[in-house]
């Protein structure tokens, strides 16, 4: 089994090799740009650990792997258009020190290059790797149109909130998963099988992500504290909060997410401090809690010798900042 530094490291490698700035260069020098500001590279990673455990050849999953991540990245391009963020991995976003016109072309042309890359398998295995993609796609792209038009809904349900985390996060971690699986030539029950366990890892991981926000150490979170509450973001915690206040806690709660005149520090201390007296914290932490163990036990339906198992289980505790 490779451990999951070593599988980071082949990830780094592949993309420090790989030139991705030809002419004309101000489309394709973006893109670089992009994809070297690195990050975790999760999701390629999870393509080589799950092809590993299922006894393929991490060899001939690389370039899939790649256009994970590409796609990814694409992804991220387009949606700091649409929420106008200034920076991304502590840099300048791409549409920031270009122009939006430049971003929206950089981010197409990325994802035919994912797909270039995710087309780079075995001709035999082509038909189902390009069917998962395609669906996968499709799916992201859908999850990101429903969080959009939550910004506008006033009433969303939690199981609204979850079906769109499900589309927009989870379905690409399930991808990844899935993918090494195929590569790996597995059995197709047991590629469904991890594609399941991916689903409830990437929930749990969404919902860290909610609950970070709020929650997180800024030196450990790698962002501001409270950009879902400056923004009125309906995450996990908002909803769950507007479901359990009542009365004064239900009018603060209110006046502190939609008056004009609180805003900055005030409201985000504010509504943190009403988050805690709900317990909305300790909920958050239960229902990721309840995800993670869903996710543990797939896994452990597999039957794997625990040491084949034990890197994978070692990302996920990463993934959802858990001590190991």
């Amino acid at each position: 089994m490779f451990s999951t530094k070593v599988l980071q490291q082949r990830i780094a490698d592949a993309f420090s090799t790989t030139r991705f700035v030809r002419e004309p260069e101000r489309l394709y020098e973006p893109i670089a740009y992009a994809l070297d500001l690195g990050g975790k590279r999760l999701r390629p990673v999870l393509v080589l650990l799950s092809c590993d455990l299922f006894g393929g050849n991490i060899e001939e999953a690389v370039f899939p792997a790649m256009g994970v991540e590409i796609f990814h990245n694409f992804t991220l391009l387009h949606d700091d258009i649409m929420d106008n963020a200034l920076l991304r991995r502590g840099r300048e976003t791409v549409f920031q020190k270009w122009d939006e016109n430049t971003a929206i072309l950089s981010g197409d042309t990325m994802f035919v290059i994912a797909y270039e890359y995710v087309a780079k398998t075995d001709p035999a295995l082509l038909p189902q790797v390009l069917g998962l993609f395609n669906d996968t796609a499709r799916m992201v792209c859908e999850g990101q149109q429903y969080d959009m038009n939550f910004e506008t809904q006033s009433s969303i349900s939690l199981s609204d909130y979850m079906m769109m985390i499900r589309l927009k996060t989870a379905v690409l971690v399930a991808c990844s998963l899935k993918l090494g699986a195929i590569l790996a030539k597995a059995d197709p029950a047991d590629a469904e099988k991890i594609y399941e366990f991916g689903i409830e890892l990437g929930l749990a991981f969404q919902l860290q992500d909610d609950f970070l926000d709020a929650f997180g150490d800024t030196a450990k979170f790698g962002k501001a504290i409270g950009g879902d509450i400056t923004t009125n973001k309906k995450t996990f915690l908002y909803l769950k909060a507007f479901e359990q206040a009542k009365g004064d806690i239900l009018i603060n709660l209110t006046n502190y997410f939609f008056s004009n005149e609180i805003s900055g520090s005030q409201k985000v201390n504010g509504i943190i401090d009403i988050y805690r007296k709900l317990k909305i914290n300790e909920i958050t932490s239960r229902e990721i809690e309840y995800h993670y163990r869903k996710a543990l036990g797939i896994l452990q339906s597999f039957g794997f010798n625990p040491v084949r198992t034990s890197e994978m289980v070692g990302l996920m505790e990463e993934m959802l900042g858990r001590e190991s």
